[in-house]
Formats: C-alpha cells, sequence, structure tokens
C-alpha cells in the first residue's frame, strides 16, 4: 500500500502542526490540574477546547460557525493522524464533543443547537450519555427506562448504569421508553435531562485500576421532570438517533487506538532488549520474539486496514471494515498487554518501570491489561461485532 496526499493536504498538515506547537497545553499545567472524569474539565481543558473552537481546530469537517473548517474527509483523516501522534486531547468530555454534539446537530432544533450544542462546542457544559442499564447493555432495544408524558413534560423513572462522568456532568442525553405498547425498537425516545434536577442520584462505581478515580456511575432516576421542549428529535424515534450516536461515537476511532498500539508495541521492543530487574532480557527468548513479531504485524495490519477503509469510504462506497476494525483492534490490544504482562513478570505492576511512565496512554502494564478489556465492551461488544461481520459482511444466515 503506498499512502500519499496532494499538496493541499500536505499544507493542510503542516498549518495544524504550527498551531498545535505555538498553542498546546503545558505539561506541567495538565498534570498539576487532571480531570477526574470524562465530563470533568479543568480551567485549562475548557480554555484547550475552545481555543481549538475559535482556530477551527475543534472540528475541522464542520464549518466555522460549529467549530471547524470544512475540511475534506482526507484532511479530516490528516487531522485525526496529527492528533494521536500529538498524545492531546481534543477534548476531555470526549462523549459530548464525539457523540452528543453531533447528535444535537443531526436531529436537534435550531433553539437546541444554539442552547446545547454551541456551549458544549466552546466546553462551557459537559454531557454523560444514558443509554445502558442493568438489563439493556448491548441490545439498547430493552432499555426500561420509562418516560410518561404530563401536562409540563416528560416525567422519567428508571436507572441506568456504566454512566460514564455522571458526577460531573451539565447535562444526560438520556434514551428513554415512551411508548411502553411499541414494538421494542420503536417505542424510544431521546431526552435531553439536566443533571442537577430533582430526583435524580448518582453514585460511582469505584474502578479496581484506580479506585480513587471514579468515571463509570449508576444513575437513579425518580419523577425527574424533563420540560417537553427537551425532546431531541421525533417521540418515539429514539432508535434512528441511537443508531447515528454510535456511529459518530465509532467515527475515526481506529486512527488513535492504531497509533496507540503501535506505539506500545515500540515500547516493548525496547523494552526487550534492555535488562529487567531480575537480569533478565526478553530478547533472548525465543517464545517472546515470536509474539513481538506477531504483535508487530497485527498493529501494522490494523493500522492498513484502517486506511483501506477510509479510502473506500471517500470513494462514496459502503466500508464494511468499521466492525472489522472495532473488533480486530480491541482484541489486539487485549492480547498485546497481557503478552507484555505475562512476560514482564513482577515488572508488569512496578510503576518505576518504563511501562509504567503516566501519560495518556500509559500505565503499569497490568493496570492496562485490565483496563483493554473495557474495549472489547464500549462501542458494541465483540460478540455484536462477530454477528455484524458475520450477517453484514460475510452474508451468512441469522440463527
Amino acid at each position: 500500500m503506498r499512502l500519499h496526499y496532494d499538496q493541499a493536504t500536505e499544507d493542510f498538515r503542516a498549518e495544524l502542526r504550527a498551531w498545535l506547537e505555538a498553542n498546546r497545553p503545558q505539561p506541567e499545567e495538565m498534570s498539576r490540574e487532571p480531570s477526574q472524569s470524562s465530563a470533568h474539565l479543568p480551567p485549562w481543558a475548557r480554555t484547550w477546547q475552545r481555543r481549538l473552537f475559535d482556530a477551527g481546530w475543534l472540528v475541522p469537517g464542520w464549518p466555522p460557525e460549529l467549530g471547524g473548517r470544512n475540511a475534506t474527509p482526507v484532511q479530516q483523516m490528516v487531522y485525526f493522524e496529527e492528533f494521536a501522534g500529538s498524545r492531546l486531547p481534543r477534548a476531555l468530555n470526549p462523549q459530548g464533543l464525539s457523540i452528543v454534539t453531533p447528535s444535537l446537530i443531526d436531529f436537534g432544533s435550531e433553539e437546541q443547537k444554539q442552547r446545547f450544542a454551541l456551549p458544549s462546542l466552546r466546553a462551557e457544559i459537559t454531557w454523560c450519555l444514558g443509554m445502558s442499564e442493568p438489563g439493556a447493555g448491548s441490545d439498547l432495544a430493552g432499555l426500561s427506562t420509562r418516560a410518561e408524558l404530563a401536562d409540563d413534560g416528560f416525567v422519567v423513572n428508571g436507572q441506568k448504569v456504566w454512566t460514564s462522568g455522571a458526577q460531573h456532568a451539565d447535562y444526560c442525553l438520556c434514551f428513554v421508553r415512551t411508548d411502553p405498547d411499541a414494538p421494542k425498537h420503536k417505542g424510544i425516545s431521546v431526552l435531553i435531562v439536566d443533571m442537577r434536577s430533582p430526583g435524580i442520584t448518582i453514585r460511582p462505581l469505584p474502578q479496581l485500576t484506580d479506585p480513587k478515580q471514579a468515571d463509570f456511575n449508576e444513575v437513579f432516576f425518580a419523577s425527574v421532570v424533563v420540560p417537553r421542549e427537551n425532546l431531541l428529535g421525533p417521540l418515539h424515534g429514539g432508535w434512528s438517533i441511537a443508531g447515528g450516536s454510535l456511529a459518530h461515537e465509532r467515527g475515526m476511532l481506529w486512527i488513535d487506538q492504531a497509533s496507540s498500539l503501535e506505539r506500545t508495541v515500540g515500547r516493548f521492543i525496547e523494552l526487550a532488549a534492555q535488562a529487567l530487574p531480575d537480569g533478565r532480557r526478553l530478547a533472548d527468548n525465543a517464545v517472546v520474539r515470536d509474539q513481538l513479531a506477531q504483535l508487530y504485524i497485527d498493529a501494522q495490519a490494523l493500522k492498513f486496514m484502517g486506511y483501506h477503509g477510509f479510502a473506500t469510504f471517500a470513494r462514496q462506497h459502503v466500508s464494511p471494515e468499521h466492525s472489522v476494525l472495532k473488533l480486530f483492534g480491541t482484541e489486539l490490544e487485549r492480547r498485546l498487554f497481557l503478552t507484555m504482562t505475562e512476560a514482564l513478570g513482577a515488572a508488569a505492576i512496578d510503576v518505576s518501570t518504563p511501562t509504567g511512565r503516566r501519560a495518556r496512554d500509559e500505565g503499569p502494564t497490568a493496570v492496562r491489561y485490565l483496563r483493554s478489556f473495557a474495549g472489547t465492551i464500549a462501542a458494541g461488544t465483540s460478540e455484536i461485532q462477530r454477528n455484524i461481520i458475520a450477517e453484514r459482511v460475510l452474508g451468512l444466515p441469522r440463527r
């Protein structure tokens, strides 16, 4: 595969690199004020996102009034490449920027766009996403949280779980059942819920990988009143919004993941040549060398499969790569950190080793292995992706 770009795209890349170099937040500021959840924005993060918005570098494919510069699809891919390489966050409320705001733009009224979408882009408000429930994870159509239409709005009762950033979010894009008698896919609506509303109880779920930081939450709704004007899209039309939201979530995710995995494999190769605290050198082990070679091949395959899928999409053809990329990438991540943890032994939990350096996509290897399971669940489980590939890509019959 040969990758090349026209001069206009390379000029776009050069302009972005220069802007990032001149405007990037300082590392000491980022480490001094870390985010406490995926909906918590420290002052530097709000300033950074607003700076991106004002310069047209927040969502470059959108028009300037929405924080973009009408970039072409290829330029947008270059944009995500550069951000992945820079290891800078675009926003610390990813569900707000990449899922909720596009849904508001696609399905919202003009009043909702002005009231919610633009402040979200400017980092003035943050969001959580109310999809998963104890009995409705990958099967969103199985949700049971109810919203009954009353004179002054909707009255919501029910529970959500695994709600990232709920304890810090200003609003929730909440999927609710508004017609219990309709087929389960057709009785769902989407509400914009103010998280300060009476009747909302939030219970953070401490994580094994970092008990001091809880991003996941249980959220309980007890007769929560939501104004009628906070209905997003048509009544009972939430299923199409759900499809759009998940499509936004997957987006260009493969670029960031492929870059992160490529860097990690590279560090694993470097580490293999060094003596561990017990005196071992992993490069002297033939099994480890073989595993490293396979991991390197797979990381490259993920990257180039993504490029192939994007090239297909850019030619206005339907690309089946999204589910394959999601499945292959998350399973590769899990396998990579399992291999590293087994090879390193006790060093895999030592934060003083090279694998323990703190950065956006770093941490003790054993902890990263535990976290890797989340990727096989979020945005569609590996099992769901296998079904999609079987039915829609391979054309196999449903059982």
